[in-house]
C-alpha cells in the first residue's frame, strides 16, 4: 500500500513510519498541514494517517479542503483528544476513522487495513448495464427498460456472467464451467433449457432480442447488428 502520513510529532511519525516500512508498505511523510495537503492533492495514497492538531493547517482542516477537491482516499485520525464530541467532529469532517494517542501499532494497521478494504469494495463494480438490460449484484434484481425481471439463481448466474462477456461468443463448456462448475460437457441439455427459460424472461415481451444463438458455438448476448 502507498500510504501518507501528516504527523508533526517526530516520535510518533517515526513508530508509524517504521511500522509500515517493515512490513513492505510505500510511506511518505509530511510535519505540516500545507506540505501534507499538497502532497494529498497531488498524489495517489491508498490511505492517509492525519493528526489533528498540524503547524500551518490543522488536520480537520486539511481533510475538509481534500474532501472538497474531490479526494476519496481513506483518512485515518490520530488525536489525543478523545472525546465522543472530538471523535464526531472527526468524522464529520470527513475522516473515515478515528484512533485515540496513544495507540499501538497492530490496532493502527488494523484500521488502515479495514479502511483500505471498505474503499476496494466501494469502488468494485455491483451492476452491470447492456442496453436497457440491468443487473444489480448486491441485491440481485434485474430490469429491462425498468421493468423487474425475475429469476432463479441458476438462471441469474447465467445472465451475469454472458454480461460480463458481452458481445462475445460463450460456448456451451464455457457456461457449464462457470455456472455449473462442470470441466467438461456431460452431454446434458441443461444449458439449452436455461438459455430457453432466460429468454422468455429477458427477450420475450420486448421489441429487440438480446439473447442470440450462434449455431454449432454458442450464444452471444447482446444487440444483433
Amino acid at each position: 500500500m502507498r500510504i501518507l502520513v501528516i504527523e508533526d510529532d517526530p516520535m510518533v511519525a517515526q513508530y508509524v513510519m517504521e511500522g509500515l516500512d517493515s512490513l513492505g508498505h510505500e510511506v511518505e511523510s509530511f510535519a505540516d498541514g500545507h506540505n501534507g495537503l499538497r502532497a494529498a492533492t497531488e498524489k495517489q495514497f491508498d490511505a492517509m494517517v492525519v493528526d489533528r492538531m498540524l503547524p500551518g493547517m490543522d488536520g480537520l482542516t486539511l481533510i475538509k479542503t481534500i474532501r472538497a477537491a474531490k479526494t476519496q482516499t481513506p483518512v485515518l485520525i490520530l488525536s489525543a483528544l478523545g472525546e465522543v464530541d472530538d471523535k464526531v467532529q472527526g468524522l464529520k469532517a470527513g475522516g473515515d476513522d478515528y484512533l485515540v494517542k496513544p495507540f499501538a501499532f497492530p490496532e493502527l494497521l488494523a484500521r488502515i487495513e479495514a479502511l483500505v478494504r471498505r474503499a476496494t469494495i466501494q469502488d468494485e463494480v455491483t451492476t452491470l448495464t447492456v442496453h436497457e438490460l440491468q443487473i444489480d449484484l448486491l441485491s440481485r434484481k434485474v430490469s429491462r427498460e425498468g421493468q423487474e425481471i425475475v429469476l432463479k439463481p441458476r438462471e441469474f448466474q447465467l445472465l451475469e456472467y454472458m454480461m460480463r462477456n458481452e458481445g462475445q461468443v460463450v460456448t456451451r463448456a464455457m457456461l457449464l464451467e462457470a455456472v455449473w462448475d462442470y470441466h467438461f460437457d456431460p452431454q446434458t441439455n441443461v444449458i439449452d433449457v436455461h438459455i430457453s427459460r432466460l429468454r422468455q424472461k429477458v427477450d420475450k415481451d420486448f421489441s429487440s432480442a438480446l439473447i442470440h444463438t450462434v449455431r454449432g458455438v454458442g450464444y452471444v448476448l447482446g444487440l444483433s447488428e
